[in-house]
């Protein structure tokens, strides 16, 4: 396949608000060992890119300064790997999906899912990557020593994060409960298969987390709000309960009693995904194409894409994303 020389993407021209997104015409990314590059089609929208775009994410070394985590496509050229030209694949990456072209480690590529369409695909890596290995290996959702399925707790249950989180522990069997910012946010990712959902405007999401487990409490919380939400988790943990924490919405400082963690054998722990090693994450993609890519391609987890943006409307996207009017994810669509 004869390849171009240039390709679109949207570069962050400076830090700053969703206006700094600017198209460009930039050069083909050159492979590394180990690297497929892929045509991309869509491309999805993630917290962390608005984050690298104000300049609070830093850009890894040696990856691509261009945003974008996540994308679906072609492979068009396989480097010194055994992914043959035209699969078609979704990827997680370093950077650089809000483009044309993109390179991928061969180790983080998973097939595009029988039935979805690459604008939906796009929107799977980066939530799937995050919750299996915070909720599913770092805080070990799992089973009771009675053998009931452990609760599931999902702050900001409407995001991308939220509504993968919710679809994939209801599909694995465990009761799960969120929180979110509007009564209609909470009836959406109540029929994506929570029990309850509360709006935690108007709520007590501590109370009512209680009194929807019988008084245990959630086994495991996934949080991305942090600050004055800790102790709140802390309160709604059951014993020997863990708290996934992924973003900090709210900020990072907090005040908790240590003693409960100390009585109740409480667990906190955290992570951020984009620095770790090519290793540790194709060990998660080969999980996920074994235990979650079924659950998709028989339908128990459904796409829950909210809009579709061409790749020169990056801006609004970032935009809407910011708003979080949106329940679900936000998609670049490239070719």
């Amino acid at each position: 396949m004869t390849l171009p020389a240039t390709m679109r993407a949207v570069e962050i021209r400076e830090f700053g608000g969703p206006e700094v997104l600017v198209s460009c015409t930039r050069p083909l990314p050159v492979l590394k060992p180990g690297e497929v590059l892929i045509r991309v089609a869509a491309a999805g929208v993630n917290r962390p890119d608005v984050l690298q775009r104000t300049g609070l994410y830093p850009v890894p070394p040696g990856a691509s300064d261009l945003p974008g985590l996540e994308v679906a496509g072609e492979v068009v050229d396989a480097g010194d790997t055994q992914l043959p030209p035209g699969t078609r694949v979704c990827a997680l990456v370093q950077g650089g999906g809000y483009a044309q072209y993109c390179a991928a480690p061969a180790a983080q590529c998973l097939p595009l899912p029988q039935g979805w369409r690459a604008v939906d695909a796009a929107g799977l890596p980066e939530t799937f990557f995050t919750v299996w290995s915070n909720v599913f290996e770092r805080a070990r959702l799992g089973h009771r020593e009675d053998g009931e399925p452990e609760a599931l707790l999902v702050h900001g249950a409407s995001s991308g994060i939220g509504v993968t989180a919710v679809q994939l522990a209801a599909a694995l069997g465990h009761p799960v409960f969120g929180t979110a910012g509007n009564d209609e946010k909470c009836r959406a990712v109540e029929t994506l298969g929570a029990t309850r959902c509360f709006n935690y405007r108007t709520a007590d999401w501590v109370a009512d987390v209680k009194t929807a487990t019988q008084g245990r409490g959630a086994d495991v919380i996934l949080d991305m709000v942090g600050g004055d939400y800790l102790p709140r988790n802390i309160q709604a943990l059951a014993d020997d309960g863990r708290i996934a924490q992924i973003a900090l919405l709210r900020g990072a400082q907090s005040t908790i009693d240590l003693g409960q963690v100390l009585r109740r054998r409480l667990t906190l722990t955290g992570s951020t995904l984009r620095p770790r090693s090519v290793a540790f994450k194709g060990a998660i993609a080969s999980t996920l194409a074994q235990r979650v890519w079924p659950l998709l391609e028989s339908g128990r987890i459904r796409p829950v894409t909210y809009k579709v943006f061409a790749l020169e409307e990056a801006a609004q996207a970032h935009a809407m994303l910011e708003s979080s009017e949106h329940v679900g994810k936000l998609v670049l669509q490239v070719d």
